[in-house]
């Protein structure tokens, strides 16, 4: 089959010709109709992931089932399903003996874990393989290429609003509106809260205020004269903004982390009145369980949430990661190896 192949840190990707993988003992294997394109592949191809190569990229994955190993009878073959970052716990260790939920807090806790496109292979290719137990059912009715980044855009920021947990009086703001923040404002409006837009770039104004957005402000100082917010989701890895965003966060009000940046740490500036005097928070969100992604999936579903996207077949995959990591994806990428 064809599949990118990261070669090395900071080396370019390949797409060249692998061994189609089967189908193990409490696997399936999945015909992938859809591949999402997160920055965290850039970050793997710059090597923050460990020395993990050669490996195929890519944690969003959504396609048809066609073969079915050994032992599993949750899955059959025909099942649009679809899977995320984490499939699988070793099921031994301290953490997994907690009997936790798979969530995203599992790769980083479970030395066992199985990591699409980390510790096994990524969806950005003609098949994969994958954990019975980490698959997902998509509902009818749901197109492979808006399916495929709810698996990581729609399930990191749905599950950093459920981890924030806004009440019905309270505002809500986003900060950075790429490819996950994008998607934040959808859902937020979807759920009924007031919406700010915290953005940079004048040319994305229009489009937040389309996105759902009651308001679009520039910076933290543009969101205190708004009267502020009690939810800040950060979903861009431009922490010096999302620093300066605080300055409109209100009393008792949560910052929630849903970036990633390797490069240098969040910090809380300690000017004005004092951070922990004002009650607020600071929540570090990432996938949070199944439950959330089958609700952001229903959203998706019914239209309350629908993701932009560029899409390019498996042969132009390197000019895709070009345009990602360069910052020109418009808003995510999904390699699409069956079109």
């Amino acid at each position: 089959m064809k599949a990118v192949v990261m070669t090395g840190a900071n080396q370019p990707w390949e797409v060249q010709e692998v061994p189609t993988p089967t189908a193990e003992p409490g696997e399936v294997l999945v015909k992938v109709h859809a591949s999402g394109m997160c920055f965290t592949d850039v970050w793997a191809t710059k090597g923050y992931g460990g020395d993990i190569y050669p490996q195929t990229p890519g944690h969003e994955v959504v396609g048809e089932v066609v073969e079915v190993g050994a032992g599993v009878h949750t899955r059959q073959v025909g099942d649009r399903v679809g899977t995320t970052w984490v499939q699988s716990a070793c099921g031994r260790c301290d953490y997994c003996r907690e009997n936790r939920p798979l969530t995203g807090q599992t790769a980083m806790n479970c030395p066992g874990a199985r990591t699409t496109g980390f510790s096994t292979q990524g969806g950005h290719a003609e098949y994969i393989a994958i954990t019975a137990g980490g698959t997902v059912l998509l509902p009818d009715g749901l197109a492979y290429e808006d399916a495929a980044p709810m698996m990581c855009a729609g399930y990191t920021t749905w599950s950093g609003l459920r981890d924030a947990s806004p009440q019905p009086h309270e505002k809500v703001a986003v900060v950075g509106i790429g490819g996950l923040g994008h998607v934040a404002l959808q859902l937020a409006k979807a759920s009924g809260f007031e919406t700010i837009a915290i953005t940079h770039s004048p040319d994305k104004h229009e489009l937040a205020a389309q996105l759902g957005a009651d308001h679009v402000v520039a910076n933290g100082e543009e969101l205190r004269d708004l009267g502020g917010t009690d939810v800040l989701l950060i979903t861009t890895n431009a922490f010096d903004a999302a620093e300066e965003a605080m300055t409109g966060l209100r009393p008792d009000g949560r910052v929630v982390l849903s970036g990633l940046d390797f490069t240098r740490p969040f910090s809380i500036s300690s000017e004005g009145v004092p951070f922990h005097m004002m009650r607020q928070q600071v929540i570090g969100s990432t996938h949070g369980g199944q439950h959330y992604l089958a609700e952001v999936l229903d959203l998706a579903a019914k239209g309350k949430v629908k993701p932009i996207t560029e899409t390019f077949s498996l042969d132009r995959a390197t000019d895709a990661y070009d345009r990602l990591s360069s910052g020109k994806m418009r808003f995510r990428g999904v390699l699409t190896p069956h079109a």
